[in-house]
């Protein structure tokens, strides 16, 4: 095997040194990262929303967006609790394609992943010292994880990662929620298992080091929807899988059963408008079941400012990857949930 030496060496302090968060911003994001704590747990009964881009390619469209979310969220606080989506890091089903701001930090010039990371680093501390929200990325490298623990409030695994040993024996030691994504496939019992090693204490090399782990009670579930050998979509936001999402809660003794909906992905076929849909109908599922009511209290939304996507970066604040929510419609589709959850 040959690896091809290229650029420094990463010096993570250097790289963390220029976006620590002050006193202030420090207290202000443990606050929020008690009360997100406090609703997977159940303490808090204020449902979920980590909406955002699909992929933050550009600093300047993601901080106009985070903006406009922190009005909104000021206006729904009482019965909604938003985490901002900062994904930085995109997986590729045949490793091509653009990989995330980690990969490029100019969408316009060749990758970089020292300029990537110091990149990363300085979107979440712009979201969180500039707006007062906290940021939800997805943990595609476990080894970057060291990078961006103190800014990130929420990781998630994704589809393709959710099998993997290493992701789920690092997210046994976060102090803070993982949402572990069912696989492509849909299969359910993986996403469960996965769940179960987050959740119990692991001991693995982490960084060169033995390290053990105390499991982390709040990984939960993502239902994403899958696909069948035919390539068909296979849905499983709908009302019989969130019963059998809670029955494998129940079955394997897991801790703060807790669920998203992921409303794009293969539970839309990628149909962006769909998600709209979607929620509707898992908000009347939870209205028509006391235990969905009680166990599905989250949603995972992608929108940007504008809708759709692009296949270059043309349209400022257009998705470069896949399709969103355009601003009016998010703020739209958020005021609806919120009027549902008030009468």
């Amino acid at each position: 095997m040959v690896f091809i030496e290229k650029g420094q060496e990463i010096d993570i302090q250097s790289i963390k040194a220029d976006t620590q968060l002050s006193a202030e911003a420090l207290h202000h994001k443990n606050k929020r990262d008690q009360e997100l704590a406090n609703i997977i747990a159940g303490k808090d009964e204020r449902l979920l929303l980590i909406l955002g881009p699909c992929s933050s390619d550009n600093e300047e469209a993601v901080l106009e967006y985070a903006r406009r979310l922190s009005r909104l969220q000021q206006k729904v606080a009482d019965k909604i609790f938003m985490v901002m989506r900062v994904y930085t890091a995109k997986p590729r089903t045949n490793g091509d394609g653009y990989k995330g701001l980690v990969h490029q930090p100019d969408t316009s010039k060749a990758p970089s992943l020292i300029n990537g990371l110091q990149a990363v680093r300085h979107l979440h501390y712009r979201v969180i010292t500039e707006t007062g929200l906290t940021t939800a990325d997805e943990m595609l490298y476990p080894s970057n994880l060291v990078m961006v623990d103190d800014l990130v409030s929420y990781h998630a695994v994704g589809a393709r990662s959710v099998e993997d040993q290493e992701h789920r024996f690092v997210a046994s030691g976060i102090d803070a929620p993982v949402g572990m994504k069912n696989p492509t496939s849909g299969n359910l019992a993986v996403m469960f298992n996965a769940i179960y090693a987050a959740q119990n204490k692991q001991t693995f090399l982490y960084h060169g080091q033995e390290v053990e782990t105390s499991g982390n009670p709040l990984a939960h579930v993502i239902l994403r929807g899958g696909l069948n050998e035919y390539g068909d979509n296979k849905p499983n936001f709908y009302y019989e899988t969130l019963l059998e999402s809670i029955e494998g809660y129940e079955e394997m003794g897991l801790e703060n059963p807790f669920i998203i909906i992921d409303t794009n992905h293969d539970n839309s076929g990628k149909e962006y408008l769909e998600q709209i849909r979607i929620v509707r109908q898992s908000l009347l599922n939870r209205e028509w079941n006391e235990k969905i009511k009680k166990t599905v209290r989250g949603f995972m939304i992608e929108s940007y400012l504008e809708d759709g996507r692009q296949n270059q970066p043309e349209i400022f604040g257009c998705s470069i990857t896949d399709p969103c929510l355009g601003w009016e419609k998010t703020e739209a589709l958020i005021e609806e949930i919120y009027a549902t959850l008030i009468k």
